[in-house]
């Protein structure tokens, strides 16, 4: 592609991946987002919880200098405590659905755009009712969203069997789902993650085309996913290049063609595309997003 890439998308970053120190709202926030506020490269930026409201109004003035999109991942909320929006225990989900809740208060204080969530744990033989109760859920966070203002709610699709083992999921669950949420909210739909897709045990089409009127965020990441006893085997977003990683510059280049022939990357309105990336080991965290950078730079001049 000869066009600039920020003419079709806002790059972001997962503050809280990039920096794994800070996933459950501590250590050192404030000084970590700084890194990417005064980062260019990066026009959007998705954080988590903040525990500490003196550092949660610093990072909220830090963010409107900075002119980035703000979006709020409430993936750790969930991943962090072992809550479950779709538990089939009416007290357990209503748990869940009042730490997500809390999440939202937070996105709308410090100026989030968008929400994300992810399903929770189930079991096979009683997939239907975790269902059931996963539309019940997301129908209650959307009212509630939309009842404080005009957040977006997005729920990440993540893998099934493997390591998260949430319920949405493949794509023809996760078409089912959202069409069934966006009958009643048109705030809502599905964030694509290219780490995961591997995971779900799909190809980049399979997963992207059936949910393409759906897809309103999107992730780049790699996995490793051959054999279980391989280094970060599992969701756990290593670097490009990792050993045995299923996603480099080829695979990047592949899911950026899809995005761009479905329309979700467009010239009216760009949307966010975010690194997902973790450092592994004692990995250096700025190296890994240089890298990362690299690999989408490369990546965009093969669209």
């Amino acid at each position: 592609m000869n066009e600039s890439l920020y003419k079709y998308m806002k790059v972001g970053l997962v503050h809280f991946m990039a920096f794994p120190a800070t996933i459950k709202g501590e250590g050192p926030v404030v000084e970590t987002i700084r890194k990417i506020a005064v980062d260019d490269y990066f026009s959007a930026i998705e954080i988590t919880t903040i525990k500490d409201p003196e550092q949660r109004m610093a990072v909220k003035k830090m963010l409107e200098t900075s002119h980035m999109t703000i979006a709020y991942g409430a993936q750790p909320r969930l991943l962090t405590t072992g809550l479950n929006i779709n538990h089939l225990v009416e007290e357990e989900r209503q748990k869940a659905i009042e730490n997500l809740m809390a999440g939202i208060d937070e996105a709308y204080e410090i100026g989030a755009s968008s929400f994300a969530f992810l399903s929770g744990n189930y079991e096979e033989s009683r997939k239907e009712e975790a269902f059931q109760a996963l539309v019940s859920s997301t129908n209650e966070l959307c009212r509630y969203a939309k009842s404080k203002g005009d957040l977006r709610i997005a729920l990440e699709v993540f893998d099934y069997d493997v390591d998260k083992r949430s319920l949405i999921g493949p794509a023809d669950l996760a078409l089912r789902y959202a069409k069934e949420i966006r009958k009643s909210h048109d705030h809502f739909g599905l964030m694509v993650d290219l780490s995961h897709i591997p995971l779900i045990h799909e190809t980049i089409q399979e997963s992207l085309l059936p949910v393409k009127d759906y897809i309103v965020h999107a992730h780049i990441g790699n996995c490793v996913v051959k054999d279980p006893d391989m280094a970060a085997y599992g969701d756990v977003h290593p670097r490009f290049g990792f050993p045995n990683g299923e996603n480099d510059v080829d695979e990047v280049v592949e899911y950026l063609k899809v995005l761009l022939d479905i329309g979700y990357l467009n010239t009216q309105t760009p949307p966010v595309v975010s690194f997902e990336i973790k450092p592994f080991g004692d990995e250096d965290a700025d190296i890994v997003i240089a890298n990362a950078k690299r690999v989408l730079n490369l990546a965009w001049a093969r669209v």
